[in-house]
């Protein structure tokens, strides 16, 4: 039996879980691990939600049991429901592969062993959202509709300008704020410091292109942006880097906003064709928000994605 890789001190201290547990086989061997918390989830009507995260394991069926021992553990805590796989909650890594279709992974999306998914399914738990990753290999593609919408913006003073790169934080604080008030009603939001916001997003500076992270502002304020980024993991397996990851799009409320999405979406196309892409890869999508419609104008879905849930009977 092969071993997983135990978590991290890093992500035990940051990530701050209740509990966390381990399964080891024949004696030494750590064959599954995964970690549960029950204060500071995110709200489902009539539910009291615990979360199971931090999961890996060795080999079909490892997890399994180690699954059915932490929905136990959040039952016992008084929780309702057990959701999962999610670290804590969406701002990090949560969701399963589960159609993997033919495109390898791209750069920042999280991946697992093909029979993960069953684990949980075989320990009672059912997928409660999908979501999907697109595929536009036209960049060249153009939707009349934007010319309209861009044109109206602009007449409301709505302004595009890219990424400060001498002055991310300064930039990253505001799409930090914005993101708060963008996020708020999505499905198991909860929220985020602004900290942890930050060491994220400074993570990947190296990997930006200015360009790409485009901001949209009206009277001063952040109105919108778009955080795009390279590919990087082409480059890691010897290929020429062409294609972009549509990382997050966030518009903030008001009627004088519609349509800003959309407009956000391919300018990024547009000038990531300028800089020599041919690819944009709109990236895990819930398959109810209204991202998907932007992305169905351009894009194919190359990659399924699940999120599961398990009811705690007392």
């Amino acid at each position: 039996m092969n071993a997983v890789d135990p978590l991290s001190d890093e992500d035990r201290q940051r990530h701050a879980p209740d509990f966390h547990l381990q399964r080891i086989a024949d004696g030494s061997i750590l064959a599954a691990r995964c970690s549960c918390w029950w204060q500071r989830t995110p709200e489902l009507p009539g539910e009291r939600v615990g979360v199971v995260g931090h999961f890996a394991a060795s080999e079909a069926g490892a997890g399994m049991a180690l699954l059915a021992d932490a929905c136990d553990i959040l039952r016992d805590a008084g929780c309702t429901v057990a959701v999962g796989p999610m670290d804590g909650n969406t701002w990090r890594r949560y969701r399963l592969v589960t159609e993997r279709g033919a495109e390898p992974p791209f750069f920042l999306e999280p991946d697992n062993p093909d029979d993960w998914p069953d684990d949980w399914r075989q320990a009672g738990f059912e997928p409660i959202a999908g979501y999907t990753s697109a595929l536009n290999e036209d960049l060249s593609r153009d939707d009349p509709r934007i010319a309209r919408a861009r044109a109206r913006l602009s007449d409301s003073g709505v302004t595009f300008r890219s990424l400060d790169i001498k002055n991310p934080d300064a930039d990253l604080r505001r799409m930090f704020a914005l993101s708060v008030e963008s996020f708020a009603h999505n499905f198991l939001y909860t929220p985020i410091d602004e900290a942890e916001f930050m060491e994220q997003n400074r993570a990947v500076l190296p990997f930006v292109q200015p360009d790409l992270v485009i901001l949209a502002e009206h009277s001063g304020e952040l109105a919108g942006f778009l955080f795009a980024i390279p590919d990087a993991l082409q480059a890691r397996r010897g290929r020429a880097i062409d294609t972009i990851i549509v990382k997050t799009v966030a518009v903030g409320e008001g009627r004088a906003r519609a349509g800003l999405g959309s407009v956000l979406v391919a300018t990024a196309q547009a000038t990531a064709r300028e800089l020599g892409f041919t690819r944009a890869i709109h990236a895990l999508m819930h398959e109810q928000n209204v991202s998907q419609n932007i992305s169905r104008r351009y894009a194919r879905p190359i990659r399924r994605y699940h999120l599961f849930a398990r009811r705690l009977r007392p």
